[in-house]
């Protein structure tokens, strides 16, 4: 027989895959996100109780289900809700705790995939802030705790949980419906749903703080919530290219690290260590969103950029470009100073570092740029290819100066040593 421990760690394994559809269900049936949440974890508790004495249920997703909702009929009742309620839940009346009732219960839920949806659309709602939306997507879908979103966006646990708490209190003060949005509010609603994926995304791709390069856990996450909503949403080009720029991009996970932390540029990974299972499912998704016609979207078009890195054996056989041109198609679409920074260091690529340098010297007064570290590190490496290195260094110097992330400090600052050996090596210079 399992351990208390053993079953525990079963316990949350569980909950980890669990918890989202559990919460979206209930959350049809109260109308409340917040109370939602609360049901289901008196349900998790009540699990950690039993389940080291009687053992796992065959059907634990079930279970928990039919255990929280219970949990909600009977507040209903405290609340003496309206009659109508009562005979919409009365059959749960009849529900026992047997497995082949528990099944017949998980197969009475035939609209989870809508639940889902519903519930991605509320926790990512315009109401809360950006912060906000995070936190909570990451609660109620990810099904991480607050300690551990705290940790993974180096942030205090108390904060996040103020976060969580105020976000249920906006959205039930707010009276947000549990619904997937009318036809006129989808697309903006569904851009905020894929905004709140991305940032998730890349905070665990580039960590934007702490002494860690990446978060993978996050990565992880992000590329759940993308594969689900895919799923729940085929018809939506966006959405798969949103996809396939997570999943191409997280095939270089395991190469963008050296074993001791060092963060290893693009230009310089072995692309052997590049996950080719998520690259085909990558270009997969890729597929599918220009299947469906018309002009690409900025996710499924930075898949495309994303693309032609994966599929170049080496960086000198990138369809350089090529990339050129997408950047073209995607400050078009959504005008940047971040775009145009990215295209500049294509046009380097493709058209060398001396072109460049003047697009990017045109950035410098950009306002959105002026705290943003990857700007002088892009003019600091194309002066150092120019083998301008006094200038080099003290560019590298000053991105070091202004990013929080000490992996990253750390490169720069080697970056610009490097320089000032070349300068000692060739004063000239």
């Amino acid at each position: 027989m399992a351990t208390t421990s053993e079953t525990h760690r079963a316990i949350n394994a569980i909950w980890r895959i669990e918890s989202a559809r559990i919460i979206a269900g209930l959350a049809r049936l109260v109308r409340d996100v917040g109370v939602a949440e609360e049901l289901a974890q008196d349900a998790l508790v009540t699990a950690l109780e039993q389940w080291p004495q009687s053992g796992l249920p065959q059907n634990p997703g079930a279970w928990l289900m039919t255990a929280a909702k219970h949990r909600a009929l009977d507040r209903l009742r405290r609340e003496t809700m309206q009659e109508r309620k009562h005979v919409e839940f009365g059959y749960e009346l009849e529900l026992d705790h047997d497995d082949a009732a528990l099944a017949r219960e998980a197969a009475l839920d035939d609209d989870v995939g809508d639940d889902l949806l519903r519930l991605l659309f509320v926790s990512c709602h315009p109401v809360l802030s950006t912060e906000a939306r995070l936190a909570l997507t990451l609660r109620l879908l990810g099904g991480l705790t607050t300690d551990e979103i705290a940790r993974a966006f180096l942030v205090p646990e108390p904060t996040i949980a103020q976060r969580i708490v105020r976000a249920k209190r906006t959205l039930s003060e707010a009276r947000v419906p549990f619904e997937v949005p009318p036809a006129g509010e989808r697309a903006a609603r569904l851009a905020s749903v894929l905004a709140v994926i991305y940032l998730i995304f890349n905070e665990g791709y580039s960590a934007t703080a702490g002494s860690d390069w990446m978060r993978p856990a996050l990565c992880d996450e992000a590329l759940r919530l993308g594969r689900i909503l895919a799923e729940l949403t085929p018809l939506e080009s966006e959405v798969h290219g949103l996809v396939a720029l997570m999943e191409i991009q997280a095939s270089r996970l395991a190469a963008r690290c050296a074993a001791d932390g060092t963060p290893i540029l693009l230009l310089e990974q072995n692309r052997a260590r590049w996950d080719q299972l998520l690259i085909r499912r990558g270009l997969a998704a890729l597929a599918r969103a220009q299947q469906l016609g018309g002009a690409l979207g900025v996710y499924a078009l930075q898949a495309a950029i994303a693309s032609c890195h994966a599929r170049a054996r080496s960086a000198d056989e990138t369809d350089w470009p090529r990339i050129v041109a997408l950047y073209d198609a995607l400050a078009q679409l959504s005008p940047s100073p971040v775009i145009e920074l990215n295209r500049a260091v294509a046009v380097s690529m493709a058209f060398g570092p001396a072109q460049a340098l003047e697009l990017v010297d045109a950035l410098q007064s950009e306002a959105a740029l002026r705290n943003y570290h990857l700007l002088p590190s892009v003019r600091g490496d194309l002066l150092a290819r120019l083998e301008r290195w006094h200038e080099a260094s003290a560019e590298f110097v000053r991105a070091a100066a202004l990013t929080q992330n000490l992996r990253e400090r750390a490169l720069l600052l080697d970056r610009a040593a490097e320089c000032d050996r070349r300068l000692a090596a060739h004063p000239r210079q």
